[in-house]
């Protein structure tokens, strides 16, 4: 039996006479039955591409879609191959004909009830736009100059002067590269990037962002989770299947965004080690392809492949990778190549020099990085490796109080919901500073440390209408004291009971 005999026999040709939109509609059950062009998706479905119920290929892959009821879509060829399956069976036209169709073999015993019809869309894929539109994906007029770029990074982010000048001028770079035509013969080359820093520095909230104010897609994931393929953990594909869920599985968009791998120290060679480095190199190696540009199959919606997901092509062509790590014992590395110069003599440099340095992370090479676990061929395929500073204590007050969404902002904001103004003395943020730079985990300890003292506020504050301003001081951050309480229409009171 062929596609159309099976069309003849359920009357799915359409007759002149016949209105175009009807549809003849044999259930699997064993009765025809017409409906209308309320057979077709609703509107709010059109934006997705159906996908086959049987080999789970979207609809650009696999061709034109055959609907069944309960809103199951199957592809030509898996029809087709059911059809060749009941011909081997012994099962001729002719007794199709003399019989009942809902008495044919092998069809009979499905329950069309039983089928889960429709994918969710976080698994369904979006139609690809009409190729006459004109208009290029990216514009190049429409991204910010690099100074523009690194004029809104100062808004939210607190130094790191280098690294904001270094990432505005390669996304920038980026998607000219994207927006080039290559007439000329000329092709721009990627500039995948890699940042190096301490943790709490910014390398996150950098990123996050840079894909704000660009209004791409952004992918964050982590480099901890990612293992060779065939072990239990998520495949290197995963990280391009993140990016398309977050471009609401719009494989166009997608292939314009940003992927940012995070904790990327954590896939370095391990050391003396006699089993098989299933998380380290061999991901390394996996990523390769990946970085440099290739047309790879994802699974749409999940982070591993299997039978049941729906695949889809995605080109990392013009994807944009920006790695970043802490790479904890890099400064050991560090310093043992710069203590190599020491000698006996005047002249001779102290092996302690750089013990004390919290910046010795800038003065790292690319062997370096080399030494500390990552393939060469990886480093290759990431030309632009910079730095971030640890944060000093006059950063860290800066950070209390500069940025657009400063920590002190927002518990400001949340006691003027209650009437009642928050106020902060100059000594009270330095000591914050302080306390939050012995934590050693960068801007991340400046929350912990306020929410330790601003519990009590926050909890006995809402109790009296009467309040009008509360200042922090300094004995209070050291509790050596209280806040100071200032009630509507009185004077300024130190409170003891908070």
């Amino acid at each position: 039996m062929s596609m159309n005999d099976y069309r003849e026999v359920t009357g799915e040709e359409e007759s002149k006479d016949a209105p175009q939109n009807d549809k003849a509609v044999t259930d699997v059950s064993g009765h025809a039955e017409t409906s209308a062009a309320s057979s077709e998706p609703a509107d709010s479905d059109q934006e997705y591409e159906d996908t086959c119920y049987i080999c789970r290929r979207p609809e650009h892959v696999a061709g034109k879609m055959i609907h069944i009821p309960n809103k199951i879509s199957i592809c030509q060829d898996c029809m087709q191959k059911t059809f060749d399956s009941m011909n081997g069976s012994g099962f001729s036209m002719d007794d199709m004909m003399n019989m009942n169709i809902g008495r044919m073999p092998n069809i009979s015993m499905i329950n069309l009830s039983d089928l889960q019809g429709t994918l969710p869309n976080s698994q369904r894929l979006k139609k690809k736009k009409p190729k006459e539109k004109t208009e290029p994906v990216i514009d190049i007029k429409k991204v910010p100059a690099p100074h523009k770029i690194k004029a809104a990074l100062d808004d939210y982010v607190i130094g790191q002067e280098h690294a904001k000048k270094v990432m505005s001028v390669a996304v920038y770079n980026h998607y000219k590269r994207v927006a080039s035509d290559q007439q000329d013969g000329v092709e721009i080359e990627k500039s995948n990037m890699l940042m190096i820093g301490p943790t709490g520095c910014g390398k996150t909230y950098l990123v996050k962002t840079l894909a704000k104010l660009l209004d791409v897609p952004l992918a964050i994931t982590d480099a901890t989770s990612l293992t060779e393929a065939g072990y239990i953990g998520d495949d290197i594909e995963s990280v391009v299947s993140k990016l398309l869920a977050a471009a609401d599985n719009d494989v166009e968009r997608a292939e314009h965004g940003i992927i940012f791998i995070d904790e990327i120290d954590k896939i370095a060679k391990k050391r003396n080690t006699n089993q098989r480095d299933v998380s380290g190199e061999s991901v390394q190696q996996g990523m390769l392809k990946l970085l440099e540009g290739a047309e790879i199959e994802v699974p749409v919606g999940a982070s591993s492949k299997n039978a049941m997901v729906p695949m889809t092509m995605v080109n990392t062509k013009n994807i944009l990778f920006i790695c970043g790590g802490a790479f904890p014992d890099l400064e050991e590395i560090i310093r043992e190549r710069l203590n190599k110069t020491a000698s006996i003599g005047f002249n001779a440099k102290l092996k302690d020099e750089h013990d004390k340095d919290e910046n010795l992370l800038s003065q790292v090479t690319v062997e370096d990085v080399r030494k500390f676990g990552m393939i060469p061929e990886f480093l290759g395929r990431m030309p632009v490796m910079f730095t971030l500073e640890a944060l000093t204590e006059d950063a860290l007050v800066r950070i209390l109080r500069e940025p657009k969404n400063a920590i002190l902002k927002q518990y400001e904001k949340l006691l003027a919901m209650d009437e009642v103004q928050l106020l902060f003395d100059d000594e009270a943020l330095r000591v914050i500073a302080q306390k939050a730079k012995e934590k050693k985990v960068g801007a991340r300890a400046l929350r912990a440390v306020i929410e330790e003292f601003m519990l009590d506020i926050m909890y006995e504050i809402p109790k009296d209408d009467n309040i009008g301003t509360v200042t922090i001081t300094k004995e209070y951050v050291e509790k050596k004291g209280s806040p100071l309480i200032t009630m509507r229409g009185s004077a300024r009171i130190g409170c003891g009971a908070v």
